[in-house]
């Protein structure tokens, strides 16, 4: 692979909080020297990409993708999903286990690996599930898919609501440092909630979910962390009160790890309007106090992660009552402008709102990428922060296009994507 040097950029590498003008030199798909301070010079036998003062940061990691592959083509494909990602400056993704079947053994994990590699776009890599079928009664092969090459552990939206069940996979994972990833919600205050409790919802006629219920689940989870020692992400936090209990956790040693979708941190239960499905999501979206708590949360460290979310529903799952539309939103490229957004409109600085994307999973997740350092893989991406755009839904890569930023004016627009010194936007 020829060498490649991408020059009088605007760096921004949150793993040595290093913002300013610099170079990047790649060889054999690895960063093999990154200059920082303003550099003329221009190498030379390798090939030149003259930034002209935009951004380069680490390639953006997104640990929860879901896909339609296997079993449902129709809604998304690894393909199309890696274009997706190639597009918004995503350069690694990590495929959720609920397909069909699930991702719950390790020829699964293999496939899954095998498929990505094979398109030559972005790093496809999976997540295993925690139990057979994804079921939340049996504990599935967690070690022989830990062996594979699964990065963590998860039953997705499913709650594992068996606490001994829970126990065991937990119990087992902590035994060879396993991630175990649960996204917390009381199942029997959750059941049949489509949006949350309060004046909104009982507004509009909807079935409400209680803030409450992500609490008391995220309270059970977290007394079993404790009790195994186990190396926890909470998946999904999206209210002030599970923050609160996050924080305690904190206080008291606990390996725990929290994300949240961006798509809790730019909208609020008011965007839901006159039933737009296309803001029908799980969680629900929450209050505005909530919202700024998120955001609060992203400044202050306490949430490690943001992720797309990315969940493909075709048209025809949307277009239905709002109770009966399938949850969920495309998001692998409108990620980058959306945590832009923060940096536009709540004061967060290109730093804050680039590590929960690079640094911080690489961090929980143990991968050598999410740096601008020598060493680490050439995920780069190339993007114009203050560059308007536009989003339509009807332009996005994804097979489906159920995005709730369709129509949203934002600023940020990706400019190339390199994975591994191979430009594949």
């Amino acid at each position: 692979m020829s060498a490649l040097a991408v020059i009088n950029a605007r760096l921004l590498d949150p793993a040595s909080d290093y913002d300013g003008p610099g170079a990047v030199l790649i060889e054999d798909g690895r960063i093999v020297e990154v200059v920082h301070g303003a550099a003329t010079e221009r190498p030379s036998g390798v090939e030149i990409v003259d930034a002209n003062g935009l951004c380069l940061a680490p390639g953006l990691i997104d640990i929860r993708v879901k896909t339609g592959e296997p079993g449902a083509e129709p809604r998304e494909t690894l393909k199309s999903a890696s274009l997706s990602a190639a597009a918004g400056g995503v350069t690694t993704i990590v495929i959720q286990p609920d397909t069909d079947p699930a991702i719950d053994d390790p020829a699964m994990i293999e496939f899954i690996q095998r498929r990505g590699a094979a398109l030559d776009l972005v790093n496809v890599r999976a997540a295993g599930a925690a139990t057979k079928g994804r079921e939340g009664q049996r504990m599935a092969e967690i070690g022989l898919m830990d062996e594979a090459g699964a990065l963590y552990f998860t039953d997705g939206v499913h709650v594992i609501a068996n606490s001994r069940t829970l126990q065991r996979v937990m119990s087992y994972a902590a035994s060879f440092n396993a991630l175990i990833a649960c996204r917390p919600a009381d199942p029997w205050l959750s059941e049949g909630g489509v949006a949350t409790s309060g004046e909104m919802a009982s507004r509009l006629g909807l079935s409400g979910v209680p803030a409450i219920a992500e609490r008391i689940q995220l309270e059970r989870d977290l007394a079993l962390v404790e009790q195994t020692g186990v190396r926890f992400l909470v998946d999904q936090i999206s209210t002030e009160g599970a923050l609160e209990t996050l924080a305690r956790a904190r206080k008291r040693g606990l390996e725990v790890a929290a994300s949240v979708s961006i798509n809790h941190l730019c909208f609020n239960e008011i965007d839901i309007g006159d039933y737009r499905t296309f803001f029908r999501l799980d969680p629900p979206l929450r209050s505005e106090s909530d919202r700024q708590a998120l955001i609060e949360a992203l400044r202050d460290g306490l949430i490690d992660i943001v992720t797309s979310a990315h969940a493909p529903a075709p048209a025809e799952d949307k277009r239905r009552p709002f109770s009966e539309a399938t949850p969920g939103a495309v998001g692998l490229e409108t990620l980058l402008p959306a945590l832009l957004s923060l940096h536009h409109e709540d004061g967060l600085d290109l730093l804050e709102v680039l590590r929960p994307v690079t640094q911080g999973p690489a961090s929980v997740l143990g991968l050598d990428s999410g740096a601008l350092a020598a060493g680490a893989p050439a995920d780069l991406v190339l993007f114009d922060p203050h560059a308007p755009v536009v989003i339509d839904a009807a332009t996005l890569k994804s097979k489906s296009k159920n995005s709730p930023f369709d129509g949203r004016r934002l600023q940020g627009k990706v400019m190339g994507t390199w994975v591994a010194g191979r430009k594949v936007f």
